[in-house]
């Protein structure tokens, strides 16, 4: 993560001036700031069963708003990194830890993204583990059947909403949004690699094409 981190070690109090004179970057070597975090992260870990993209619009609103690590842009383009690179979504977890502590070291940072992805993966990791040993007992039960019928439609109305608010923070002018809208028709209506239409929108932001 250290390799894939594209800010500089000021990050944080970049973010803070790009956020405003009112928002102040929340730093991590305060014990008891640390703590609080560690218990934001715990406790948003049970409601992320759906996947860690249910909690971004949480993570941005913690991250941007509530801690001043980071501006909106360079929230979306840590979000960019962590779909793009192999592994869990709850990636951007990790390097959310490390993007409000990397100014206080790259010790301290790294430590901070252990700790973040650490907190967000172990309560809900848990639950599953405790949930699946009895989870069978239940399978002719009509409420168990309620209950998986009941969260298909949530889950999708957030994830929904996560992506109206990533397009609200990402894009700022009207050949990206024309991008992200043939983006969505393509995943849609054809079986392009997603891969591929990152690739390509990356190419057109490369070239100056599409602007944020």
């Amino acid at each position: 993560m250290l390799l894939l981190f594209p800010f500089p070690a000021t990050v944080a109090t970049a973010a803070a001036a790009t956020a405003g004179p009112s928002c102040q970057a929340v730093p991590l070597s305060d014990l008891g700031n640390l703590l609080a975090v560690l218990r934001d992260f715990l406790s948003l870990s049970l409601f992320s069963l759906g996947g860690g993209n249910t909690l971004l619009n949480e993570y941005h609103h913690l991250a941007v708003d509530q801690y001043c690590w980071l501006s909106s842009r360079q929230f979306a383009d840590l979000y960019a990194i962590a779909e793009a690179a192999p592994g869990p979504s709850s990636m951007i977890v990790g390097l959310l830890g490390m993007a409000a502590a990397i100014h206080e070291g790259p010790g301290w940072g790294l430590l901070s993204a252990l700790a973040a992805e650490a907190a967000i993966l172990l309560p809900s990791t848990l639950l599953m583990l405790l949930a699946s040993l009895s989870w069978n007992r239940l399978r002719d039960s009509p409420w168990r059947l309620a209950f998986e019928r009941g969260l298909g439609p949530i889950t999708l109305g957030i994830l929904f909403a996560v992506g109206l608010n990533i397009l609200r923070i990402s894009d700022h002018d009207t050949p990206a949004y024309a991008v992200s809208a043939l983006v969505c028709v393509l995943m849609l209506r054809s079986r392009i690699s997603p891969l591929l239409l990152m690739a390509a929108a990356g190419l057109l932001g490369m070239l100056g094409l599409v602007n944020r």
